[in-house]
């Protein structure tokens, strides 16, 4: 499914080089992404990824778009998003366009780290706070009676630090399978961060499923060799000038990877 079609960058130059978001896009002005059922941003930092998804998460009034922050007397950011252009896609029967639907969503890499400290201080307090009461005497039944108490919420909240002990990793995957839902539009900034690249390599695969079977469509940006490999979808190379697609082995992380292994052969080969 492609809800959204193409998306074109703002053609409009200013003579300020520090002017955000315009300095970030130099040399991409007027540029149009054609976007497939996954389209994939790849850069190193500062290459404007990020910036990217924000613009399109605004321009699409996607939920997670970041709030700009005016400095100066203009909103430049606003300017930027009212200068670009979107087509939208359009229904099997060719009669409307298609619309955003209401499961779509921006998610970022500090959302996401922001709901795995939340999820794991929850359940560590609770835990902790279950096991003080056993420690103290009460019998099953009575910690039982207690669960969910207004009490125990009440304690719950005094508490203030608690020790992680749960696998980021393993609760990041759970809130992408939570929030990737049938038919939707999804911008997925970094979502590499704090998985495993076996997670990394799962994480493709449910994006995959989606885009296959749920009508979903996506626009990640990454540096993930791993979804990089496993992603079904079209490459931007954001290094280079203009909007250029590219086969994911022709990027410099990958290569970077490939050589560090292809120097190492030999240790493998021990084995």
């Amino acid at each position: 499914m492609q809800y959204v079609r193409c998306f074109e960058l703002s053609n409009r130059s200013v003579n300020n080089p520090n002017i955000y978001p315009y300095n970030v896009l130099q040399g991409k002005s007027g540029e149009v992404f054609i976007f497939d059922t996954i389209t994939i941003l790849y850069g190193n930092n500062g290459s404007g990824k990020s910036t990217l998804l924000n613009i399109l998460a605004t321009k699409l009034d996607v939920k997670g778009a970041e709030q700009n922050k005016t400095w100066g007397i203009k909103d430049y950011f606003s300017k930027y998003v009212s200068e670009s252009k979107v087509s939208y896609g359009t229904a099997e029967s060719g009669t409307y366009d298609l619309a955003i639907p209401e499961n779509s969503r921006y998610i970022k890499s500090e959302d996401i780290l922001y709901e795995v400290k939340k999820i794991q201080q929850e359940a560590i307090l609770r835990e902790g706070y279950i096991y003080e009461r056993g420690r103290l005497g009460q019998t099953k039944e009575e910690i039982a009676e207690h669960q969910g108490s207004y009490a125990m919420k009440k304690e719950i909240k005094r508490l203030q630090f608690a020790q992680e002990k749960y696998s980021n990793g393993e609760t990041a995957m759970q809130i992408f399978e939570d929030y990737i839902l049938p038919d939707g539009f999804y911008l997925l900034d970094e979502p590499e961060s704090s998985l495993s690249p076996e997670n990394q390599w799962k994480l493709a695969e449910i994006i995959n499923q989606a885009a296959r079977f749920l009508d979903c469509q996506f626009v990640i940006a990454t540096h993930s060799p791993f979804l990089l490999g496993a992603l079904a979808g079209t490459v931007y190379n954001l290094d280079r000038e203009g909007l250029q697609t590219c086969d994911w082995t022709e990027l410099e992380n990958v290569r970077l990877l490939e050589r560090f292994f292809h120097e190492r052969q030999d240790e493998f080969r021990k084995r």
